[in-house]
């Protein structure tokens, strides 16, 4: 028999790897004190240690999660549509994104009609989904914009029963004030990485920016929906350092991307995340922030699979976005909805998010 170079050795072998072992679970032990028992998110430094987790405590750390999202969030499951009203021809050079004008990807600029936006609520609301959110691909909305965007909530409210979210980038504090009282119930605008790592993947605006406009949103008493691209290069000590600042910035909801390289883009031949790692980054992002939607978003079917799907579901998950994406594909909505049949996870009902 061949032992591993690294293998513990000897009589002292069988203590030596509980040693090892004792130690590997102490974050968890200390988790499970601090945030499953007294709700008090785990710091970045904790975070660090749950992120290099070894594949042997991956599931105990996701079982953890899940524990830490029944008592903290309950056992309900939101469920989004989103659609976009503008794709394409941003003037921002986002790493990630095929929606910018200034790389050479195969996306367009396209604007939808307002007919098609109803059509897609409807067609949203259909699933189940409590949740409807309008994306521009914009640095930050004109005038022209604003008021498409109007005319869809109006049109939208006539006919569909659901909640309107928004996503057009960054707002003044008069568009802001607009879309609040135009009944936006949501406002998405991402961190999408760490401040140390942010300069890396975007150089046309900066993070304070970014967090100019979450603090608006928030002020205004709109739900902050504020999310996080993971898989772009970034390190564990990064990974951990945003989710720690987003559990600073206290939003309502978390979308969790995971990198799906597009063509054309800077990041088009950086690697697919491991499917572990990912995992281990969800159940880290709910023990950052116990009390806050965390929600499956783009990129989980490249990196995670149909298993890693239901794994990352029981590991912390409370929310997902059914349907395709702004400029990818998603799982069929019939798929998520299987899936939270087969896990009896009850969907969130519209008059509980009112």
């Amino acid at each position: 028999m061949t032992i591993p170079a690294n293998a513990p050795t000897g009589p002292n072998s069988a203590s030596a790897g509980a040693v090892h072992q004792n130690k590997v679970y102490q974050i968890l032990d200390v988790a499970r004190r601090q945030v499953l028992e007294d709700g008090i998110g785990l710091t970045q430094a904790q975070l660090e240690e749950v992120l290099r987790l070894p594949d042997e405590a991956l599931p105990a750390a996701l079982e953890l999660a899940h524990q830490v999202r029944l008592r903290h969030c309950g056992e309900d499951v939101e469920v989004e549509g989103i659609i976009s009203i503008k794709t394409g021809g941003c003037p921002e050079d986002c790493h990630f994104c095929s929606q910018s004008g200034l790389f050479d990807s195969p996306v367009r600029g396209v604007w939808l009609d307002i007919p098609e936006l109803v059509k897609a609520a409807k067609e949203t609301a259909a699933t189940g989904a409590t949740e409807f959110c309008i994306v521009a691909a914009v640095r930050g909305p004109d005038i022209k914009l604003m008021n498409q965007i109007k005319f869809a909530i109006d049109r939208i409210n006539e006919e569909v029963d659901i909640n309107i979210a928004c996503s057009l980038g960054m707002l003044t504090q008069r568009q802001v004030d607009q879309l609040k009282d135009w009944g936006v119930h949501r406002y998405n605008h991402n961190l999408e990485t760490a401040r140390s790592y942010f300069p890396e993947v975007v150089t046309t605006h900066t993070y304070e920016e970014r967090l100019e406009t979450c603090a608006m949103v928030k002020d205004a008493g709109m739900e902050l929906c504020c999310g996080a691209l993971i898989g772009m290069g970034e390190s564990l000590e990064q990974r951990a350092e945003l989710a720690a600042q987003l559990a600073a910035l206290e939003p309502h909801e978390v979308p969790l991307n995971f990198l799906n390289p597009r063509p054309g883009t800077p990041l088009e031949n950086q690697g697919i995340m491991d499917g572990k790692d990912a995992l281990r980054a969800i159940a880290a992002f709910r023990l950052a922030m116990p009390r806050t939607v965390l929600r499956y978003a783009g990129g989980r079917e490249l990196t995670l699979g149909d298993l890693g799907t239901r794994d990352g579901l029981l590991g912390g998950i409370n929310a997902v976005i059914v349907g395709n994406y702004l400029t990818t594909l998603g799982r069929p909505a019939t798929a998520d909805l299987n899936l939270l049949v087969d896990l009896n996870m009850p969907i969130k009902e519209l008059q509980k998010t009112l």
